[in-house]
């Protein structure tokens, strides 16, 4: 394995010899003495956990729309993923790496993100017919409603 491509305090996108991208986390940001510092509506996670579709349906308002911020933020995340130009993998673990679950502010951090997003060339490429520029606005068109629908019953309205 090479030094880091991308760093941040969270952790390291690395190459590996095989020319692929690997995501290192800081596990030290989020496991103090092996107790999870993470929860979601309320549920401790352990160290590793993805935050996915199990979401609490109680709670207050704030604990149901956090719920929701996290849901929409993690789909944004995962369904961008097939429309995201691929060569090593670094760009979407950059989204991984870049995007803190729940802020709603998601960010594909790598140098040469803002680049390939705004590229002028037409989506598809060997890796994917869909992969190319204005992935987040792509993924968006056909799987904006279906998200915010989902977020919706998370936080109680729908």
């Amino acid at each position: 394995m090479t030094g880091p491509v991308i760093k941040t305090p969270r952790g390291a996108i690395l190459y590996t010899k095989g020319g692929s991208a690997r995501l290192v986390w800081n596990t030290s940001k989020f496991v103090s003495g092996g107790r999870s510092q993470k929860s979601v509506g309320g549920k401790k996670l352990a160290s590793g956990s993805v935050v996915g579709g199990n979401f609490s349906s109680g709670g207050s308002w704030a604990s149901r729309f956090n719920d929701a911020q996290k849901f929409v933020d993690s789909e944004v995340l995962r369904l961008s993923e097939k429309y995201i130009p691929l060569l090593t993998g670094t760009l979407i673990k950059s989204g991984v790496l870049g995007t803190d679950i729940g802020s709603g502010l998601v960010q594909w951090i790598a140098p040469y993100a803002k680049y390939q997003y705004y590229s002028p060339r037409s989506p598809g490429s060997q890796t994917g017919p869909l992969r190319g520029p204005y992935w987040f606005e792509r993924m968006k068109s056909e799987r904006g409603e279906e998200i915010i629908s989902k977020a919706k019953k998370i936080a109680g309205g729908g």
